[in-house]
């Protein structure tokens, strides 16, 4: 199978490397990064040292690079995988409209809005403009690190199309990396992208020293909240107890790794958001998104008061105190209405 993974960055390097270290499978995969000298550092180092330090390259894994070969590499390939962020996705999309092959994603998030009131999702901008690509998500409960040394890990692969779903099980199920089928990609995607924000809002919590009781609260909460959003969209609601909704959830916002919870620490220890965003080196999708998790699910009439605080601590009008102090000091209500 010819896989092409579009994105040096630190996930779409790491699938790379677990795709072509699969012994069991004969992929050839190809790794394509934006910047040819970017490409040409990897290649030499046989590594990517900036966003996975300390780990190797399989020998098999080809290496190409710079805008200008994008067309060359799409020839031939049974499988094309977006590892960009959502920033990107539209423009990738639109060059990748007119392709055969089954086309995936794995950024996790909202777009900053376009020609609308508020951001899309990456299933939302495929449908704008590559309506006919046959595409879907590869998401889940995953750390980059992680995934490229072989620790055991799943994921899943959701798409309206049963063909994308077994390019994607074929492409990356090993040994090391297990991948689950589900066709609810509404679902998947919404628990990728809000669970990014209830990990700020979880990391602020650690930071504060809440205490563990706490953290529970929060991220179950949390959950309930990405559930009444994605209901609202047309998700199903099981799909947010599997590994798009709780296991991302939960990794995301108690795992040290987790460049979000992150953020939500730095706050908490007095950091400005500017500071905090600075320190990573990396992308916080939540620090992008929240404003328009708020948008959305204002517009839908689903209340989300967990990640309005976050919206609020992000633009500086509540301190971290003042946010946990408004979240505590709600009404109370029945628990699943």
């Amino acid at each position: 199978m010819k896989i092409l993974l579009l994105g040096a960055g630190a996930w779409g390097t790491a699938l790379a490397i677990s795709a072509s270290s699969n012994r069991a499978s004969s992929h050839q995969v190809t790794l394509w990064a934006r910047d040819a000298a970017h490409a040409q550092k990897l290649q030499a180092e046989r590594a990517n040292t900036r966003y996975l330090p300390g780990i190797g390259f399989p020998d098999s894994l080809r290496l190409t690079g710079g805008a200008d070969t994008l067309q060359e590499a799409l020839l031939g390939q049974d499988l094309v995988i977006l590892a960009t962020p959502v920033s990107a996705a539209r423009g990738l999309l639109q060059r990748l409209s007119e392709v055969r092959a089954p086309v995936a994603w794995l950024s996790k998030g909202f777009e900053a809005p376009v020609n609308q009131a508020f951001g899309l999702m990456v299933h939302e901008i495929r449908a704008q403009v590559a309506i006919n690509l046959r595409a879907g998500v590869l998401s889940g409960p995953s750390f980059a690190q992680e995934v490229a040394r072989g620790q055991p890990t799943a994921l899943v692969a959701a798409s309206e199309h049963a063909e994308v779903r077994a390019a994607l099980v074929a492409a990356f199920h090993s040994p090391t990396l297990r991948i689950y089928a589900n066709d609810d990609l509404v679902g998947v995607e919404v628990g990728g992208a809000v669970k990014n924000v209830l990990a700020i809002a979880t990391g602020l919590c650690d930071g504060l020293q809440l205490g563990l009781n706490a953290r529970a609260a929060l991220i179950t909460r949390g959950l309930a909240e990405i559930t009444r959003l994605g209901v609202a969209l047309g998700a199903r609601a099981e799909t947010f107890t599997g590994l798009s909704g709780l296991g991302d959830l939960v990794l995301t916002a108690t795992g040290d790794l987790s460049r979000n919870r992150r953020v939500g620490l730095a706050l908490a220890q007095g950091q400005s958001l500017q500071q905090a965003v600075a320190s990573l080196g990396h992308v916080a999708e939540g620090v992008y998104c929240a404003r328009t998790v708020v948008q959305r699910a204002a517009g839908l009439g689903v209340e989300m008061p967990i990640s309005a605080a976050v919206v609020a601590l992000l633009d500086g009008r509540i301190t971290p105190l003042e946010a946990v102090a408004a979240l505590m000091g709600r009404g109370p209500r029945d628990e699943l209405v």
